[in-house]
């Protein structure tokens, strides 16, 4: 049975292991309000680019600009994983690694080589013990900042391999922000840019709300291809690593904040199994006297 100074030991340990998680849970809920801002701020924009993008492309020629080219025969995907840094944000990554691996094992046949270009320590912790083609590995490009200069470097790096056909298509696995209690994997194609229905956004990030309306282009259609398709594909992976980010602050808050109150639970019970046991050494310690002062008579 435990001593009374290892019940207080312990007591102490969980008290400090509270001030922990309620710090990290307080850091995670300011850091949330800055990136769920810039998330706020880039979905729209995001939305209407694709709106006109989507626009542009299904106006254009067959093979009127390389991100548009869709190549016959089994072709080879790079498939970009969003994961993270650090731990303690619950389910987050175990959900999306769940949902990578039943991708991979879906799409086997569909696609002649299937390569990783992992975005986090813990997608590299993961993957690296498995059967898996990894590409490239980085760490995390926001590291708790929404800055766009920091994904430009991924987004050359990832049209570089579909335009000098080392790959075929790109995609993306991350976690779509729904709520601070929901968080959901989900996958974008990021090249090539398919065509899609009147006034539907390429590719589909997100719904671009109703109709795309009509537009004039000026200067030609193949000179705005040229500007805006490469910066089409940065700003849907910022969009797509914000959405990850947020993910995962809303996640660690969450999971600290539960962390927090389960252990004010324990430290409740440990100090009335504190109470209880030092109460019981009490009377033990009354039943001595009292035993000795009968004997004495």
């Amino acid at each position: 049975m435990a001593t009374l100074r290892d019940i207080k030991r312990r007591i102490q340990s969980v008290k400090k292991t509270a001030q922990i998680t309620k710090a990290m849970q307080m850091v995670a809920a300011a850091k949330l309000r800055r990136i769920q801002e810039a998330l706020e701020d880039a979905r729209p924009y995001a939305q209407k680019m694709d709106q006109v993008i989507g626009d542009l492309v299904n106006k254009s020629e067959e093979g009127a600009h390389p991100f548009m080219e869709e190549r016959p025969g089994p072709r080879k995907l790079q498939l970009v994983v969003i994961a993270t840094d650090r731990g303690l944000c619950g389910g987050l990554n175990t959900n999306l690694f769940r949902q990578t691996t039943a991708f991979l094992r879906e799409k086997q046949g569909a696609y002649s080589d299937i390569q990783l270009f992992l975005i986090g320590r813990k997608a590299r912790d993961y993957f690296k013990r498995r059967d898996v083609k990894i590409k490239t590995i980085r760490n995390q490009v926001l590291p708790g900042r929404a800055d766009f200069e920091l994904v430009k470097p991924v987004a050359r790096e990832l049209i570089q391999s579909f335009t000098s056909a080392d790959t075929d298509e790109v995609g993306v696995l991350f976690t779509r922000f729904q709520s601070m209690m929901t968080q959901r994997p989900s996958y974008l194609t990021l090249l090539p840019l398919p065509r899609s229905q009147e006034g539907a956004p390429a590719g589909g990030a997100e719904p671009a709300g109703a109709g795309s309306g009509e537009y004039l282009y000026e200067p030609s259609q193949a000179r705005l291809l040229e500007k805006l398709l490469p910066r089409h594909i940065e700003v849907r992976l910022y969009w797509a690593m914000l959405e990850s980010l947020t993910s995962e602050l809303a996640s660690r808050m969450t999971a600290m904040d539960s962390a927090t109150s389960n252990a004010k639970d324990m430290i409740d019970r440990l100090t009335l199994t504190f109470n209880r046991a030092r109460q019981a050494a009490i009377t033990k310690e009354l039943m001595d006297i009292v035993n000795g002062a009968e004997a004495l008579r």
